[in-house]
């Protein structure tokens, strides 16, 4: 792999500006969506095509802990899978000291055959339905995530960040250009480091919380979205702690303040003639896009456990506090779980506002695709939309997690799709951290029964 350079993208090239790599970072998301790889001299990166991890890294908890996937896998055993570079997924590491890149890499089987229940794959699959169908799906994600004041302390609460003017920020400030102006420092290294990397923001906004920011990325492929996606949570990281600053992207990190989702706009594509099939010659939403809605609201439930992954996650589907608590849907309404934003009739898109931040992209890409695919395979009709405030309906979402899992299992449609393996480890993996979870004993048990009960 001596000219593996040459495979790199123009905005790599770009960015190193002849100079030599020094390091290189191979890395593959687990299914938490946490980096997990190897950092080698890239001498040693042009040796080989390929590096080994062991199996067990897509076996661990949000703790470090172990789940034990039934029948599949023995993470004791460590065998390794082998990784081989996706050139098109490398970006430059612009925060380092060295000249260093972070090169996403494809898992595969010691056989050469793709693992199915890595999270790139897993999305891979889903969008290989969509050709199959002659379809090409098209999404934005939207990114929601909180600057706040270093915690070191996990008993402590969160606070938000003091800014520039020396004050913490307290009140909602939706759309505040001052808000923004006050973490202006955080926010010029995010587009330094974007920049850098080849990325586009589309907008950055101040959201509804003290010290919540929103970052609006560009439509376009699933995969290459959700690759942005996972190296824009280390990115924004890294620039929040040049500043002094923790970046969290936990669904619900303060109890006063609303949560963060990760929106995520989507519509789909004629593969030969590029047109939007959700929009028909008459500019009238077209069976397609109602049969998408409706398996949206028919299959979402089941997936819940995969855009809201943690037991935390929940805590944001709180009525009338910016995030859903239903699947109804309408048009210009941000109360729905599915809304359908203004737009050109050839850009219709359908957003989802269930997902949170803290979810996996590949993973939350595919499992909201998955549903839209369904609903269209099987001609399904949607509900009729919902007039006025969807907050005044019931809650119909998973209460919880143990909930949500119980719908992920029952759903034959969702298990055939994804397939036995991958969600057997998921579901194991998930029920690992209830477990764990179970076990803490909460300040808000010691406040209100340690001593009055």
């Amino acid at each position: 792999m001596n000219d593996w350079t040459e495979q790199l993208p123009a905005s790599v090239h770009s960015w190193l500006n002849g100079r030599r790599v020094d390091d290189v970072d191979c890395i593959v998301p687990d299914l938490a969506g946490i980096s997990r790889g190897k950092t080698m001299p890239s001498r040693k990166f042009a040796r080989s095509d390929r590096t080994f991890l062991p199996v067990s890294i897509f076996f661990q908890t949000i703790t470090g802990d172990y789940a034990e996937p039934g029948e599949f896998a023995d993470p004791w055993t460590e065998k390794d899978l082998v990784l081989t570079p996706d050139f098109n997924a490398a970006t430059a590491v612009p925060w380092s000291s060295d000249v260093t890149l972070q090169v996403i890499h494809d898992v595969l089987g010691q056989d050469g055959e793709p693992v199915w229940f890595a999270p790139r794959n897993v999305l891979r699959h889903i969008i290989s339905l969509y050709h199959a169908e002659g379809w090409e799906p098209v999404v934005a994600p939207e990114l929601e995530f909180y600057l706040t004041k270093p915690n070191v302390n996990p008993d402590e609460p969160i606070e938000p960040p003091i800014g520039r003017t020396g004050r913490q920020g307290v009140s909602r400030q939706a759309y505040s250009m001052s808000a923004v102006e006050e973490y202006g420092t955080i926010i010029d290294d995010i587009y330094d480091f974007s920049e850098a990397q080849g990325f586009e923001i589309d907008t950055i906004i101040q959201e509804g919380g003290a010290g919540q920011i929103e970052i609006n990325l560009q439509h376009g492929d699933p995969l290459t979205l959700a690759d942005q996606v996972f190296f824009y949570k280390r990115t924004i990281r890294e620039a929040a702690l040049r500043n002094n600053c923790f970046a969290t992207f936990m669904a619900k990190p303060m109890q006063n303040q609303p949560g963060s989702a990760m929106h995520i706009h989507q519509s789909v594509v004629d593969k030969k003639t590029g047109q939007n099939i959700f929009n028909d010659q008459n500019d009238q939403p077209t069976d397609m896009f109602h049969g998408f809605l409706a398996g949206q609201q028919q299959h979402l439930p089941a997936v819940i456990c995969i855009l809201a992954p943690y037991v935390n996650s929940y805590r944001r589907f709180a009525r009338d506090d910016a995030a859903p608590i239903n699947l109804e849907w309408g048009a210009d309404n941000r109360s729905a779980g599915l809304r359908i934003p203004v737009s050109e009739p050839t850009s219709r898109r359908i957003e989802n506002r269930v997902a949170g931040m803290d979810c996996n992209p590949y993973l939350a890409l595919a499992a909201s695709l998955a549903c839209g695919y369904l609903g269209m395979k099987a001609n399904a009709q949607p509900r009729e939309a919902v007039v006025g405030e969807a907050y005044s309906l019931p809650h119909s979402l998973p209460w919880g997690l143990h909930e949500a899992l119980d719908l992920f299992e029952s759903n034959e449609s969702i298990q055939k799709l994804f397939g036995t393996e991958f969600c057997d480890i998921y579901s194991a993996i998930k029920k690992h951290e209830l477990d764990e979870f179970q076990r803490v004993i909460s300040p808000w048990e010691r406040d209100h029964l340690l001593l009055n009960v």
